[in-house]
């Protein structure tokens, strides 16, 4: 099925839109020019949705805001936006009354016309996700970008041709409820996150299994072999299973061998290159590497792969060089909103760091977090709803020494005790190991928040 033929067979029929964030707002827009009825809901009120509100009436949508925007769904077709539960009371209804609950993942999975390739994870599932659709265009293919990485295509899939590769980052809430998987799927670790909307770990495993789940035969699953619950999984695919380590040589895909990265397909093996090609600072970015390997191996020639890797600078807010100033290098690592995330952030550096860490909580555990501050960091500045929850961590570890630890209000404090307390070579990183919900839109929010005030710095 084409756009044009989904969007003609919803002709005659209604249509609720979710939630009219940015994944939304194409989907509403191009309903809208189809002549489609559509009506936009969300929690906003019409003063805080301002000028959108405006734009969206204007073009023939219908508003549903403020706290009841849930109520009385009776609409045919019902989007949901990709972070609510498809189990609320008000979902369940509507469907009992007839009502087709429906993503624009999940719409674009079925017209889709060319193959798809998709990542998810715990951590490293935008970088992968990048590298990836990167080195494909370095190739010379033609590549879609979007997902949970920031760029529904749902509105663009009229263009998008035979021949083409979609390159997709997932999220648990995006694969929930989906029904069809990828050509290629890739999991790049899984650890406890989201269990703020999730009901238990399991649950968010089991989303994230559907990205290989309903995969065909004649598929590609790419796992992690270092993580005991991806490898686990990698038993249970249908199709071609590829692995990927840096710890031991695995019989398909790409491992390290001391320095070297190697790639063994069918019983053969070549060097790809070395962990010295690789710009990005850390081991978690050597197990992207691997990952992304794993999938455009035979895609993409490794002259094309050493050459990247010797230029590519990593993704805005993931351990994202800011400034030197006075010799002291100041990171954004905004994306670390789980513990893991910040462990590996603190792991990328070979020196103690000064740390600005704490958020919103999200029901995960941060006691695996203490011992590595106290190893790894020599100054702590925390703030955020987290703040006494990080700072037990740390106090409570076996290994704990006395580190200093300075609770802060805002990001403006931090960034002014890091200036004051840091020397010549040191290096200060916001990495929250928690959620930006507390105080910011998102965790882009949030770093482009610390990243002016780092810049502002005389």
């Amino acid at each position: 099925m084409k756009l044009k033929e989904y969007l003609d067979s919803l002709r005659g029929k209604t249509v609720a839109v979710i939630g009219i964030g940015v994944s939304n707002q194409p989907l509403i827009d191009v309903l809208l020019s189809h002549g489609i009825e559509v009506t936009a809901c969300d929690r906003k009120s019409r003063e805080e949705l301002g000028v959108l509100g405006d734009t969206l009436t204007s073009k023939g949508a219908k508003l549903r805001l403020g706290a009841d925007y849930l109520q009385n769904l009776r609409e045919d077709i019902i989007f949901r936006t990709p972070g609510m539960r498809p189990d609320l009371p008000e979902l369940q209804a509507a469907i009992a009354n007839g009502s087709r609950l429906t993503s624009e993942m999940e719409i674009f999975f079925e017209i889709c016309p060319c193959p798809i390739i998709a990542v998810t994870g715990s951590d490293g599932k935008t970088t992968t996700t990048t590298m990836i659709a990167e080195l494909l265009r370095r190739a010379g293919k033609t590549v879609h970008l979007g997902g949970n990485i920031g760029h529904p295509l749902l509105a663009e899939a009229g263009d998008i041709h035979p021949e083409d590769i979609a390159v997709l980052e997932l999220s648990s809430f995006q694969l929930m409820t989906m029904t069809r998987s990828p050509h290629i799927a890739v999991i790049t670790n899984l650890a406890p996150n989201h269990l703020d909307v999730h009901r238990n770990f399991a649950e968010y495993i089991a989303a994230k299994e559907n990205i290989f789940t309903h995969q065909m035969t004649k598929d590609i699953a790419v796992f992690n072999a270092d993580n005991t619950i991806t490898a686990e999984e990698a038993c249970r695919a249908l199709g071609r299973t590829r692995l990927f380590s840096r710890k031991h040589e695995v019989k398909d895909g790409v491992f390290l061998r001391g320095e070297a990265i190697i790639a063994r397909s069918r019983g053969q093996e070549r060097q790809i290159m070395t962990t010295n090609h690789i710009k990005l600072p850390g081991v978690h970015n050597v197990e992207n590497y691997l990952a992304a390997i794993s999938v455009v191996d035979g895609m993409v020639p490794d002259e094309i792969i050493q050459d990247f890797a010797g230029t590519f600078q990593g993704v805005e807010h993931r351990i994202e060089l800011i400034r030197t100033r006075k010799g002291v290098r100041w990171y954004n690592d905004s994306i670390a909103s789980s513990p893991s995330r910040t462990i590996a952030g603190l792991n990328s550096f070979h020196q103690k760091v000064i740390l600005i860490a704490g958020g919103k909580d999200k029901g995960i555990s941060y006691e695996s977090l203490g011992p590595v501050i106290n190893e790894r960091v020599k100054l702590l500045l925390l703030c955020g709803a987290t703040a006494g929850v990080i700072r037990q961590s740390v106090e409570q570890a076996a290994n704990y020494n006395g580190l200093e630890i300075l609770d802060v209000e805002d990001y403006q404090e931090a960034v002014s005790l890091a200036d004051s307390h840091s020397r010549e070579g040191d290096v200060v990183i916001l990495s929250p190991a928690s959620t930006s919900f507390d105080r910011f839109a998102n965790f882009m929010d949030r770093g482009k928040t610390f990243k002016n005030i780092v810049n502002q710095l005389p």
